[in-house]
């Protein structure tokens, strides 16, 4: 399976460097994932390139005008025999989650519209955008970032691109659960040490500390991830009984999971 990412921006140069670096430039070159870049202004219909206007009603700043949009999105879904689904990165959109990010990766395309200025024509998306995705409460210049930021969480989710096939289990937001600590050498640094239970070579005893750390780092840092972690009936009266922040938790200690 393999995917294909078009990209609709004023500013294709901030992609050249990382999309074509490390886990990406790995999938390109062994054709998991496929990235097209497309400046916007190529499709402006007047001498200037302008695809910006004043906003009617008046106000600040400037709005992206629709009818480069609109002829860029209709011409470019005719570059592949895959429609696309027609994404805007945008603060107003469905926040990107890993539940999301799975649906996107089983797509085969994805036409991404980054934003800039104080926004999009309304009919752009009401009658252009299939859906809007945002990465958070927070506005930047553009949605360049943003986007950056979707294919590669996407990618990672396609089958091949981070080799291993167990990679992604146990991450973090896996199973709605944050990732548990992780240690390498030394095993003593600067007076701190690695638990003991790492260290012993007792894999069902180091999966068990995994999990109850998964547990206890969730509770304390996200605990509103917890409503929809499948936990059985003993992990959450564990929980409920041992309020004890992952940081003041010594790493080393059993719990009543054992």
């Amino acid at each position: 399976m393999a995917i294909r990412f078009d990209l609709l921006t004023l500013f294709p140069e901030m992609f050249d460097g990382p999309l074509n670096q490390s886990i990406l430039k790995r999938a390109q070159d062994d054709g998991l994932v496929e990235i097209a870049l497309h400046q916007l202004r190529d499709w402006a219909s007047d001498r200037h390139k302008t695809v910006d206007d004043y906003p009617f009603g008046g106000g600040p700043g400037m709005v992206m005008k629709p009818e480069p949009l609109f002829t860029a999105v209709e011409e470019i879904q005719s570059l592949s025999q895959s429609r696309a689904e027609v994404i805007l990165l945008t603060p107003q959109g469905r926040r990107l989650e890993s539940s999301l990010v799975r649906e996107l990766a089983t797509l085969p395309r994805l036409l991404l519209i980054c934003g800039r200025y104080e926004g999009v024509d309304e009919r752009v998306r009401k009658h252009l955008v299939d859906r809007e995705i945002s990465i958070g409460d927070i506005v930047l210049s553009g949605g360049e970032l943003p986007t950056l930021m979707l294919i590669d969480a996407v990618s990672r989710n396609i089958p091949g691109v981070l080799g291993a096939e167990d990679a992604l289990i146990e991450e973090s937001f896996d199973q709605n659960l944050l990732e548990y600590p992780q240690y390498t050498r030394p095993a003593k640094f600067r007076g701190w040490e690695v638990p003991d239970v790492l260290l012993s070579g007792h894999h069902a005893r180091v999966a068990d500390w995994r999990r109850q750390q998964r547990l206890l780092r969730t509770r304390s840092r996200r605990p509103d991830l917890l409503d929809g972690a499948d936990l059985s009936d003993q992990e959450q009266i564990w929980l409920e009984s041992e309020p004890i922040p992952i940081e003041t938790l010594d790493a080393g200690e059993r719990g009543p999971l054992d």
